[in-house]
């Protein structure tokens, strides 16, 4: 794998756990404020979910890197 297709992979990678993370913790505040959307999490701890995000992003290209480069899944067809 080089060096720009394993970069897009673990973007793509964290762009996905990102997404998912996203509604954890997620709650809507008792008193909703004029111009705010009524689902607008109070407190989405935004820099906390970033980290924890490419922490599993990490451990996730390190396996879709080993499965790569061992050929453990190979589409070769010869």
């Amino acid at each position: 794998m080089g060096l720009v297709s394993g970069l897009v992979v673990y973007i793509l990678l964290w762009w996905w756990v990102f997404l998912m993370t996203l509604p954890f913790g997620a709650k809507v505040p008792d008193v909703i404020e004029t111009g705010h959307a009524t689902s607008a999490p109070a407190k989405p701890m935004l820099w906390r979910k970033a980290g924890i995000t490419t922490v599993i992003a990490g451990i996730l290209f390190v396996i879709v890197y080993w499965v790569i480069v061992s050929e453990f899944i190979s589409l070769d067809t010869a």
